[in-house]
């Protein structure tokens, strides 16, 4: 059975490279009919935040990556991790150093000093010596002092490591709190996790965990070191390029699955598709065809996706997701239309909201620039064309609201121009703006006359202010 986990420390929110691995994990678990883990790797107290690990959940939540099992808590198994810190000591496979970090500074100056690499030296590995008073011992684990640890990896290839350049590193400190690479080998081998998939920062972590699955007697799982998502010029994913809260995602109106979709083409590709269906990333996703190299974040990319599911998506559902925009919609009548109408237009879900608001809320200004164009005979016209309008009973449809202006503009001999930049201006606020006919449908006659009604009294006003 197919077994992976994601291990996300609730340190800070979870960041879309995050969700892209764990997106990964839980795809080739399902494809697989396997298991798939959430584990809240806290074993670091005095960084640990309970709201950083309720993003996290959150974040799970609302694009639907389910796990299997109860969420296990590292930091809820300190007993567990001491029991095989214990196991070890007893077995001479680790060691108490009584190395105070006075003599540890020293000993990295020297060797940064000489141009070597800062290692621990391993004086305390096969010591007799009586151990200091008033020093509080670390737990160091024996690594092997000779040869390579080779890592079949499914996106690399064959990484090795020489051991000489592993030291015996920390797997309890001196407060017995266990370390990182510890506590991590010996979940994972609990849980029954042979499938790791991470991001390749992680790579140089691996012959660690490695001598500590080695030391146990666990059996090695399969590893899949992602590349890093980097912006487009190649460099560090930054805030600004998109490397924020998941949640920030939602709160700037993207769906989640267009999201999910956008993550899983960050490193992994079928021929030239980009759009992938959730049934087809289960069916076509396979962790041994992850490029070799970093991915770049495309912003526009994500648009554009982002756009076709709205575009997709019923309308129905459209109007639940904007439940979290400052937009009133359920009960207008034209409910449909509107959305059919703004849809079109948007690359969000904020953009949609602000479409819809754009058409339903009337405006509370006019942009002055656009009103300087309207004379006497645009006024006049705007007049006319409402009073035209509404001695019309059938106007329903956007068409019969286009053969109405067709209508108009043929009785009075003149071009869209005379009547849609001044149109625009009293229904928006500004001569630019979606089709008038679509607008003028989900309007209706009657509030389209108040409309040029309270713009045609804003021009007097304005007029009469200034004689």
């Amino acid at each position: 059975m197919v077994v992976t986990r994601f291990a996300p420390s609730p340190t800070g929110y979870l960041h879309i490279g995050g969700l892209r691995t764990a997106l990964f994990s839980y795809l080739w678990a399902r494809k697989n009919n396997g298991k798939f883990f959430l584990r809240i790797e806290d074993t670091d107290l005095a960084r640990n935040s309970k709201e950083a690990a309720d993003a996290i959940l959150e974040a799970f939540k609302w694009v639907g990556l389910s796990h299997d099992g109860e969420i296990i808590y590292q930091s809820q198994r300190f007993d567990l991790y001491k029991k095989y810190v214990a196991k070890l000591l007893d077995e001479e496979k680790a060691y108490y150093c009584y190395m105070s970090k006075e003599e540890l500074d020293a000993l990295r100056e020297n060797q940064i000093a000489n141009k070597q690499k800062p290692m621990y030296d391993n004086r305390w590995r096969d010591s007799k010596e009586t151990p200091p008073a008033g020093v509080s011992p670390v737990v160091r684990i024996k690594t092997p002092l000779e040869g390579k640890v080779l890592i079949p990896d499914g996106v690399k290839g064959n990484v090795e490591f020489s051991w000489s350049e592993i030291d015996d590193f920390i797997i309890a400190r001196g407060d017995g709190t266990p370390t990182y690479n510890f506590v991590v080998a010996i979940d994972d081998a609990l849980m029954g996790v042979n499938y790791v998939i991470r991001g390749d920062d992680h790579l140089s972590n691996t012959p660690k965990q490695i001598a500590v699955y080695n030391a146990l007697g666990f059996s090695v799982p399969n590893f899949f070191h992602v590349p890093m998502i980097h912006n487009e010029e190649g460099k560090k994913l930054s805030k600004r390029d998109g490397a924020m809260d998941v949640m920030e995602y939602q709160r700037n109106g993207y769906i989640p699955q267009a999201l999910l979709n956008f993550l899983v083409r960050l490193g992994w590709s079928n021929k030239d598709q980009e759009i992938f269906s959730f049934g087809e990333m289960l069916e076509l996703f396979d962790p041994n065809n992850i490029n070799k190299s970093a991915s770049a974040y495309n912003a526009k990319k994500l648009d554009w996706l982002n756009s076709h599911y709205i575009k997709n998506t019923k309308n129905d559902e459209l109007a639940k997701l904007l439940n979290d925009f400052s937009v009133e919609i359920h009960g207008h009548d034209k409910k449909e239309m509107l959305l059919d109408n703004a849809k079109e237009r948007v690359n969000t879900l904020k953009e949609l909201a602000d479409a819809i608001n754009f058409i339903i809320v009337p405006p509370l200004s006019y942009n002055e620039k656009d009103v300087s164009t309207v004379n006497e005979e645009t006024l006049s016209i705007l007049n006319d064309f409402v009073s035209f309008i509404e001695d019309k009973q059938e106007l329903h449809l956007p068409s019969d609201f286009q053969e109405a202006v067709n209508d108009f503009l043929r009785e009075k001999n003149i071009k869209m121009p005379l009547l849609g930049k001044p149109i625009r201006i009293a229904l928006f606020g500004s001569g630019t703006g979606p089709n008038v006919a679509d607008v003028l449908a989900i309007l209706g006659a009657k509030e389209t006359k108040n409309r040029v009604e309270n713009f045609i009294n804003y021009i007097k006003n304005k007029k009469e202010q200034t004689i």
